[in-house]
């Protein structure tokens, strides 16, 4: 022991610890700093970017043409949206002519002066005899010559909107099933054309006419939603000038788009049936006060007649009719959904 003891001097003891840290300190270096040094961290690196990126050129072209495609896309839909603002500015001024051309008419203007002025005529004369009253004859000739004809252009071309929303997602069909059997657009649509009930068969042999004038598809559809203003019209002018411009499966577009336009469809329907309770309650509430006048005109004739006789009679069924025109208004837009 006193060997040992003799061996392990101060300074011994001293460059053993020294010793001892020197290769703890070089241990930790070494465990922090040997992937960095051996290259094994830039193996691992390179490894993972080989990894990650594309496989071959294939896919990196594939990529950059999806992203090409999702812009081109983008920039269509800004692009149909700012036109669809447009004509839906434009459509708030639609002319006579037009409505008689959208209502499926073909008339001019001298045809709708001479119907405004026989249904003036009308009106006069079946007014006259039923009242005897000129002044009121006079009010039913107005009726007749300014409101009477533009109603009736904008029932029919309500009812041939309505015609046309319900065979249009049978034209669609048609022409998915000839694009899937390798038909071209253009043939498909002259199909249609030749096929279809009206007026879309009317509105796509108009399509078909104005590509022989030489404007192109995209183009000749886009023209569909200026003739048929409804928003199933400018779906189907969207998707084909996107497939037009930007490509991609035509017949999965179109499909996708038939299946929107039977849910609207019977969406539409649904709201119908839902609404028949309020409008047969407004048509009963409305035809109310004229069925139990006439029957008191029956039993009391003269009890009536001072409502038609007097001024104050004439006020109060002035009265009363503005009312029911008001109340008749607000049941119609309450039941009046917009989608």
């Amino acid at each position: 022991m006193s060997g040992l003891e003799e061996f392990l001097t101060p300074e011994v003891t001293g460059i053993a610890v020294a010793l001892l840290v020197m290769f703890a300190v070089g241990g930790i270096i070494y465990s922090l700093f040997q992937p960095t040094l051996s290259g094994s961290k830039k193996r691992d690196q390179r490894i993972e970017a080989v990894a990650t990126r594309p496989q071959n050129e294939n896919q990196r072209s594939q990529a950059r043409d999806t992203d090409r495609r999702k812009r081109s896309i983008q920039d269509q839909l800004k692009d149909f949206e700012d036109r669809q603002k447009a004509k839906q500015d434009k459509q708030q001024k639609v002319s006579l002519k037009v409505l008689m051309e959208q209502a499926g008419l073909s008339w001019e203007m001298k045809h709708f002066i001479i119907f405004s002025i026989i249904s003036s005529l009308i009106f006069f004369v079946v007014s006259l005899i039923a009242s005897g009253n000129l002044w009121i004859g006079i009010a039913f000739a107005f009726a007749g010559l300014l409101g009477f004809p533009r109603w009736y252009i904008g029932n029919k071309r309500k009812r041939r909107f309505n015609a046309f929303l319900d065979e249009l997602p049978n034209g669609v069909d048609i022409i998915v099933r000839g694009v899937k059997a390798g038909l071209p657009l253009s043939d498909c649509i002259k199909v249609v054309a030749r096929e279809a009930r009206e007026p879309v068969a009317t509105e796509f042999r108009k399509i078909t006419e104005t590509q022989v004038m030489g404007i192109s598809l995209g183009e000749a559809v886009g023209r569909l939603p200026d003739r048929v203003p409804v928003a199933e019209a400018n779906f189907f002018a969207i998707v084909v000038a996107i497939q037009q411009k930007a490509g991609g499966g035509l017949a999965e577009a179109l499909s996708n788009l038939s299946r929107v336009l039977r849910g609207r469809k019977a969406m539409k329907r649904k709201i119908k049936a839902l609404s028949a309770e309020a409008k047969s309650s407004a048509a009963i509430i409305g035809s109310l006060p004229f069925f139990v006048g006439g029957i008191i005109y029956f039993i009391a004739p003269n009890y009536v007649m001072i409502l038609f006789e007097t001024t104050t009679g004439n006020i109060i069924i002035a009265g009363g009719l503005i009312w029911m025109f008001t109340g008749i208004m607000v049941m119609r837009q309450m039941i009046n959904f917009d989608f």
